[in-house]
């Protein structure tokens, strides 16, 4: 039976709603001779250390040490940047922790940190992008992607157009806060737990702060609640806190942040901000753009870089725009350094392109769905226009216009928009609005070199297999997908397969578990590993049967040979045949993404293996006095190739539109004048739960959707539907545009209520002015 393409329950559901799953700080029992650290957090967004005295700290009962810069063996820094200080001399972001206390318990940590004295100069602070822009605070390089001639389109336009639009952050939120516990062993060999997205990245980061080889240093996750890209590097400086810790004492280490900490203390998505130009002609198709990013990295570089880069390279979405030129530059702030999140980037940059589309369309009195088909890439056969800016044929282009036409026709469009048009008029205060968005990802890291991975397989005697991998488990399903294509691969029932914690003493130099590349990467790496010992195996099951390896058959458990197919050995019984024989029972595997190439500093090239394709139909209700909305129906179609785990993709499709759902509507992070994060718990930062969950919520894969040369046809699910609720935003646009009497309707983002509200009030006002 085949086990890839099952429908079948996360391979930790049970323990995931039973309690017995284990995440970093569950372990903390095991070593009851464990120190809890606590940060001493600066009150001042930024300024210099003039003077740190940890001795007061020491009168605290309970209190070890205090960990301070004049303690790192290394390098004092967190990152691999050069630019992200562990212990800091100049004060970045309010809130930053400029030393730690460890002690016997959590609560005298916490009490010893409030003793330790800390004199401080404070310092003028950016804490918004306008004022980065405006003082010329940036960071990184300049980033552009061009095409075409601009002059040339602008000048065969019949409209130019010209707007801005500044996006908000998002909280990761997960459920699981940061956590690290560090022990040392006899050798002086430090083990860390780390609830980490790159174990191979943390261990790096913990290595150079003690001043180690990294074979000093093994990082282990046994899984995570949840990252979204928020423990893909900044899980590094509380591993090396912890380890740095255990160094000093030699005792176990804990780390683990609470909310309030955790939200003050780490990156968030990067805000960004817009201005564009852009000509037209009278039927809406977009001849000419010119626009110019801005990104909020925060007070380090972090990956602000390869997030803004790829917000460039998806700045087209799905459409084809014949003179683009697209600039971006990172702009340095005092906050947090916001990081990698759930599309990194590329929800950024479509929110952009669909904003300007939006634009066109309503000013040229357009529905803004016809505009959107009208400057869709494509066809195939024309590689001008299936062709994105930065140089790459678009695999599969049509694609695009399949979905779109098979979710209009599904989700009844055409119908539902005349049904909201009558509702709209006989309805003065509530308004309702219907839309329809594409989604075109492209799937790869940006550096290429990340673009490969590792796996260790091993067959025991009795017929069992432990399978070790490079990628985290975070609760997206990995570990689910990669037991289907082990047991697939060697022809095993699930049962067979044990999934082992990820540790970098079992495969070293991993790639972060990201951009959507887990399944795609790691799954080939387990495949081929799998196929090495299945054909040692088939060799010898081949002499038993007196037939040519080729032509054996490994299933369910049991081996054949397409001769005789009522004689059946099982797989056991062949794996014993082979150890007597003394033949390798374990395999290594290797995978790397094939065909890519990107020269940075041209941008371009062909940075993604292939694209994943989706599109959303969404519509909501809005009411006239309160900017109060309700999302009526989401329908989504999208395309996973062949998926391995269809209930798995379904819970990422449905997950990840509801997230995007939340940075657009509901998310709204607020700082105040002091650069203090405002909104740092559940109670004063909104999260999308289920009010904000359709009544009427479809979701469907794409069928017949194989993907060539990637492990079992599949195709990457984590980021690709979060820009599905792109939808949500456009939806709420369209609704709003209903109170007024036309024209292009400016929406705040994230559209909350509050934003929904101003909106209406500016349309109506424009409306009577008109009307006048």
């Amino acid at each position: 039976m085949k086990v890839v393409g099952q429908a079948i329950p996360h391979e930790s559901a049970r323990e995931h709603v039973t309690g017995r799953a284990l995440y970093t700080d569950d372990l903390l029992p095991r070593y009851p001779q464990a120190l809890h650290a606590w940060p001493v957090q600066a009150p001042h967004a930024h300024a210099r250390v003039l003077r740190l005295e940890p001795a007061p700290a020491h009168r605290v009962p309970g209190v070890v040490r205090v960990l301070t810069a004049a303690d790192v063996p290394g390098l004092n820094d967190a990152g691999i940047k050069g630019d992200e200080p562990l212990f800091p001399c100049e004060v970045m972001y309010h809130g930053q922790a400029v030393a730690w206390v460890l002690a016997e318990t959590e609560e005298a940590a916490r009490l010893g940190a409030e003793r330790v004295v800390v004199e401080y100069e404070p310092l003028p602070a950016i804490l918004t992008l306008e004022e980065a822009i405006a003082q010329g605070s940036f960071q990184g390089a300049t980033l552009q992607i061009r095409r075409g001639d601009l002059e040339q389109g602008f000048r065969a336009s019949a409209r130019v157009l010209s707007g801005a639009l500044y996006l908000g952050g998002q909280e990761h939120f997960y459920l699981e806060t940061q956590a690290s516990l560090a022990l040392l062993d006899e050798t002086g060999h430090i083990l860390v737990h780390s609830s980490t997205q790159h174990p191979s990245e943390t261990q790096e980061v913990v290595a150079q702060v003690l001043g180690l080889p990294r074979n000093q240093v093994t990082v282990q996750c046994i899984r995570m609640g949840g990252g979204f890209g928020g423990k893909e590097v900044q899980a590094s400086p509380y591993a090396a806190v912890a380890a740095l810790g255990a160094y000093l004492t030699r005792r176990p280490v804990r780390v683990r942040l609470n909310r309030w900490q955790d939200i003050a203390l780490t990156g968030k998505r990067h805000p960004f901000y817009a201005r564009w130009k852009v000509g037209c002609s009278e039927e809406g198709r977009l001849l000419a753009l010119q626009i110019e990013l801005f990104s909020d990295g925060g007070w380090s570089l972090d990956l602000s870089e390869a997030v803004l880069a790829r917000a460039l390279c998806h700045i087209d979405n799905a459409y084809f725009i014949p003179h683009l030129e697209v600039t971006g530059r990172v702009c340095k702030t005092h906050k947090t350094s916001q990081t990698a999140f759930r599309g990194f980037g590329g929800p950024q940059g479509m929110v952009f392109i669909e904003e300007v589309l939006t634009q066109v369309a309503q000013t040229l009195g357009l529905p803004p769905e016809v505009v959107r088909e009208r400057n869709f890439y494509g066809p195939s056969d024309s590689p001008e226009t299936s062709t994105t800016h930065y140089g790459q044929p678009i695999k599969d282009v049509e694609r695009i216009r399949l979905i779109w036409d098979e979710l209009k026709s599904s989700a009844e469009f055409e119908r539902r928009r005349r049904e909201v048009a009558l509702f709209n008029a006989q309805n003065p205060q509530r308004k309702r609005g219907l839309a329809i968005t594409p989604v075109k990802f492209g799937i790869s890291f940006n550096f290429t070199a990340y673009n490969q991975a590792g796996a260790l397989v091993l067959v025991y005697q009795d017929g069992s297999v432990q399978v070790n991998h490079g990628g985290t488990e975070m609760g997206q399903g990995l570990y689910t997908k990669i037991q289907q294509i082990a047991a697939e691969a060697l022809g095993v029932p699930l049962e067979a397969i044990r999934l082992m914690p990820t540790r970098t003493d079992k495969i070293p130099n991993t790639s972060a578990t990201a951009a959507s590349t887990g399944s795609d990467l790691n799954g080939a790496a387990v495949k081929e590993a799998c196929e090495k010992i299945k054909a040692r195996l088939a060799v010898v099951a081949a002499q038993r049967f007196g037939v040519n390896p080729a032509d054996v058959v490994f299933e369910d458990g049991q081996v054949w040979s397409i001769w005789k197919p009522e004689e059946r050995l099982a797989f056991a019984e062949v794996v014993r045949a082979a150890y007597a024989q003394r033949v390798q029972l374990f395999a290594d595997g290797f995978y790397r993404t094939p065909g890519l190439h990107w020269d940075k500093a041209r941008m371009r090239g062909k940075p993604f293996h292939y694209f994943a394709y989706g599109a959303a139909v969404s519509e909501v209700e809005v009411d006239g006095f309160t900017g109060q909305y309700t999302v009526r129906r989401v329908d989504i179609l999208h395309d996973v190739g062949d998926s391995l785990s269809p209930l798995i993709d379904l819970g990422q499709v449905e997950g990840g539109f509801m997230q995007g759902l939340g940075w657009l509507t509901v998310e709204d992070l607020r700082w105040d004048a002091e650069g203090r994060l405002a909104t740092r718990s559940a109670s004063t930062y909104k999260l999308p739960s289920f009010s904000e969950l359709p009544p009427v919520f479809n979701v469907r894969l794409l069928p017949r959707a194989t993907e060539t040369g990637v492990v079992y046809g599949s195709k990457a699910v984590g980021e690709p539907p979060l820009m599905l609720a792109i939808s949500v935003r456009e939806a709420l646009r369209d609704a709003v545009a209903a109170f007024g009497a036309g024209g292009y309707v400016e929406l705040a983002s994230p559209a909350t209520p509050e934003a929904v509200y101003w909106a209406i009030e500016k349309v109506r006002r424009g409306a009577l002015v008109f009307g006048d």
